[in-house]
């Protein structure tokens, strides 16, 4: 069972409630779509850009239509003590690296590649202060970038029509001190002894689950509690991106 005490967060939060949440799109004007999402204390720039052709393999191969490719990165002052650019040490850390698949993966659940003709779609996130959620922010932000583009070529006559299948987002979910709780901060991730993050669609599909038990294990209901609170908390997310990318 979820406890509404608030006390149980260092923000005040309760357990299944997300931290304020908001997008600044067109942030970086020379991407074909681009917003900064603000979520708590974490922000992420998700930038899009479009090249005009396909990965060798696909020429090889002969796949018909275009592809997502994806690059994550933090800022060197995202965190409290200074990330050394993953270029100074020569090669992609191991976290980059598999957060960046995740959301290439993510992102071409969502489209129809064949339909985006044969281009290349470059989504670049961009980590400005992490607080927890960094993957997740990340894919909520991407998928508003991507759509943006998507206008764009739509408004420039390159595309005729969306390629865009369905809406992604997604969101993390953890057992601190025995309880279920949705949205973990740094300090909670931390805490955490079991951790979760859900990629879905708008129609209640999973794209991905990644779980784990942090020394710790958990049962059956407790896992429930946690899907529960993640599905919960993507619908209010996927909300938040149509109202982004609708503006009244």
């Amino acid at each position: 069972m979820l406890i509404p005490d608030s006390s149980l967060r260092a923000d005040g939060r309760s357990a299944d409630q997300l931290r304020p949440l908001r997008f600044q799109n067109g942030i970086a004007p020379h991407a074909t779509g681009s917003t900064l999402i603000e979520w708590g204390n974490t922000r992420v720039i998700c930038g899009v850009t479009i090249e005009e052709t396909v990965p060798r393999w696909m020429k090889e191969q002969k796949v018909e239509g275009g592809w997502i490719t994806a690059e994550y990165s933090m800022l060197p002052y995202s965190t409290l003590t200074r990330k050394p650019r993953d270029i100074a040490k020569g090669k992609l850390d191991g976290r980059s690296s598999e957060i960046q698949r995740l959301i290439g993966r993510s992102l071409r659940a969502a489209l129809d590649l064949k339909k985006l003709g044969a281009r290349t779609i470059c989504v670049d996130c961009d980590v400005l202060q992490a607080d927890g959620g960094t993957r997740t922010a990340a894919i909520t932000g991407a998928f508003v970038a991507l759509s943006l583009a998507i206008q764009k070529l739509i408004a420039e006559k390159k595309l005729i029509q969306s390629p865009i299948l369905h809406a992604v987002a997604a969101a993390s979910v953890g057992i601190v001190n025995g309880v279920p709780l949705l949205d973990l901060c740094y300090t909670e991730d931390v805490a955490a002894s079991v951790d979760m993050n859900l990629v879905m669609t708008d129609r209640g599909q999973f794209i991905e689950l990644q779980g784990s038990g942090e020394e710790a294990t958990f049962s059956e209901a407790e896992l429930a509690a946690l899907l529960a609170l993640g599905k919960a908390g993507i619908r209010a997310l996927l909300v938040a991106q149509q109202q982004a990318l609708n503006p009244i």
